[in-house]
Formats: structure tokens, C-alpha cells, sequence
């Protein structure tokens, strides 16, 4: 078999750097071009001494000329539209791992998906240790009537709460038919976090930290804690190889790394 034709949205950022990287290692993906608003020569050299390949500003001249089957984005959310429009006009399968999409943003991008007969994943996070964690929260949260996620970043994350917060409040609150309860002493205050779902969401942005969440679940007399930690983007890879290939087979938005994972209904 032929590999993947992939390029990169977002190549010099540390995202696309480690997947840059990662794609080289595996030998049924050939990427074949780059993209970067901060692009300044026309070629990226490969990290593992192969070669280079096309690197531009310009989204739509790497999709013309080096015809990719699959762009992998990590970039803004103000990007990813654009993106999204220029892709599936020519029928080019999208895997978005930025955060920051409205529910609106969801809606159009399954929609253009639909009519341009492409695939298209976008996950929250690739790490398959933290959709596990959402997985488990969304079970527990069918027991227990209060919970809150910390959720803990890097000082340059754009968004707060991070995608993957408000993912998994929104996943517990659903998997348990109701909100959660509010505490009724201390609710609302400035100080307690965003709201979702009855779940409060506190976020911390401090260099040192990577990508952290622990969801606290709570009880008469007992707490229940569910808590994932990256150490390295390296982590996200597994996840994004396999929303890469999967993406090929199938047509519309596959919604969640969790559905590819046979997760989704647990």
C-alpha cells in the first residue's frame, strides 16, 4: 500500500514540530508538506536527515502542489475555518487537535465535511491516557452528584478552560442525564471558577507545567479523584497516527478520539 500523504498545519509550532518528527518514524505516512503564518523559507528540512519538504505561508499552494490526502492542524481556532473551507473543497480529510472550536464551529465543519464527502476528526486531546480519564469520569459521574476539574497549563495556552475541561463536563453531565449539583455554600463567587454543567472548572496557567487535569468527584463522606499528566507532546502521537488513519476510511466529522477508540458509549 501507498502511504498517507500528510501535510502539517501549524509545522513550526512545538505541536507540529514533535508531529513533523513523529511522522517520519512511521512507514505507512509520507509527509509531504508544511504550513506556517511564521514560514519564511520554502523548504522544512526533515528532523531525521531524509530530506525537505515544501514549507509556505500560503495554506492553499501546499494544497495544490503537494496534493496531500490528510492536513493535521494544531494552530488557533481563528485558523481552523479557513482551514477547513480550503481543504474540503478539494477533497482533502482533516485531523484538527486545536482547542477553542465553538459548538457553531463543530456544526459547520460537520456540515462542509458532509458535502464535500470528506472525513474530518477533531478531538479535544489526542493523549489516550486523558481521554481514558474522561472516560472513567463519565462513569463515575453517574454515582456521584458533585464534582470539579482543575485543570492545569502552560502559560502560553490561548484558552481557558482548556478544551479538554469543558469536554469532559459536558461528557460527565451528558452520560448522567442532569447537571451536577452546585455547592450551596461558596457557588458563586469570582474566585470558584467557570461553571459547566454544575461542575466548576478552576484553571492554572504557570510555566513548568505541560497539559495536567484531575477530575474530584465527591460523596457523603468520600471524594474520588481521576487524574492524567503529560510529560511530553510526544504523548499525543499514538492518537493523532490513528485519527490519520482512520480518517481515510471514512466520510463526515468524527467527533472525539474516544469514538475511534470504541469508547463512546461507555
Amino acid at each position: 500500500m501507498k502511504p498517507i500523504r500528510v501535510a502539517v498545519h501549524g509545522a513550526l509550532g512545538k505541536m507540529g514540530q514533535t508531529l513533523v518528527d513523529a511522522l517520519c518514524r512511521e512507514p505507512d505516512m509520507q509527509i509531504v508538506g508544511a504550513t506556517d503564518i511564521k514560514a519564511t523559507e520554502d523548504y522544512l528540512p526533515l528532523p531525521d536527515g531524509s530530506g525537505t519538504v515544501p514549507l509556505s505561508s500560503d495554506l492553499k499552494h501546499i494544497l495544490t502542489n503537494c496534493q496531500p490526502e490528510v492536513v493535521v492542524d494544531f494552530t488557533t481556532a481563528k485558523a481552523v475555518m479557513p482551514l477547513v473551507r480550503l481543504a474540503t473543497e478539494r477533497g482533502v480529510n482533516l485531523v484538527i487537535g486545536t482547542t477553542g472550536l465553538s459548538a457553531d464551529d463543530i456544526k459547520a465543519i460537520d456540515g462542509q465535511a458532509k458535502a464535500k464527502g470528506v472525513g474530518v476528526v477533531v478531538a479535544a486531546n489526542f493523549a489516550l491516557g486523558a481521554v481514558l480519564m474522561m472516560h472513567l469520569a463519565k462513569i463515575a459521574g453517574k454515582y456521584l452528584d458533585h464534582a470539579e476539574i482543575i485543570e492545569l497549563h502552560h502559560e502560553r495556552k490561548l484558552d481557558a478552560p482548556s478544551g479538554t475541561a469543558l469536554a469532559t463536563a459536558k461528557a460527565m453531565a451528558q452520560a448522567r442525564g442532569k447537571p451536577f449539583a452546585t455547592p450551596q455554600q461558596g457557588g458563586k463567587s469570582d474566585s470558584r471558577g467557570k461553571q459547566v454543567e454544575g461542575i466548576t472548572i478552576h484553571s492554572v496557567r504557570l510555566p513548568g507545567l505541560l497539559a495536567h487535569q484531575e477530575v474530584i468527584l465527591g460523596g457523603a463522606g468520600q471524594t474520588l479523584s481521576i487524574r492524567h499528566d503529560t510529560s511530553g507532546r510526544e504523548c499525543y502521537m499514538p492518537g493523532v497516527m490513528l485519527a490519520i488513519r482512520e480518517v481515510v476510511k471514512h466520510k463526515g466529522l468524527i467527533y472525539g478520539l474516544d469514538t475511534l477508540l470504541g469508547l463512546e458509549k461507555g
